[in-house]
């Protein structure tokens, strides 16, 4: 499956692994974010990030995050929230309807 955007030259398809790709980039670039967990994902293991096309043309993701010990959770995940959907809808040209950043564990860095 793919997003597709159509303007008045045809439509572009961007491949949703490259849509992880850019909101994985985007998350590891957040201060106490210390990796994604695995999760499967249509057979594949992904790097912890799931995308979900809407009808509307507009995409959810959800991320499975492992964070630092001794951080704010809710600061780093508003700050993840916010970071991968400016870079997606920056990079893609795709509108974010949603995020959701579920914690999947602790570590000490």
């Amino acid at each position: 499956m793919s997003a597709k955007l159509n303007n008045k030259y045809g439509c572009i398809e961007i491949d949703k692994q490259v849509i992880s790709q850019v909101v994985y980039r985007a998350a590891m670039e957040s201060y106490g974010l210390v990796g994604f967990s695995q999760i499967l994902k249509e057979g594949n293991i992904a790097k912890g990030v799931k995308v979900i096309e809407l009808e509307d043309n507009t995409i959810e993701i959800e991320l499975f995050v492992i964070m630092q010990y001794g951080i704010n959770i809710a600061t780093v995940a508003n700050n993840i929230i916010e970071r991968v959907k400016y870079s997606v809808e920056n990079v893609t040209g795709i509108k974010v309807s949603k995020i959701d950043v579920n914690v999947q564990g602790i570590r000490v860095k």
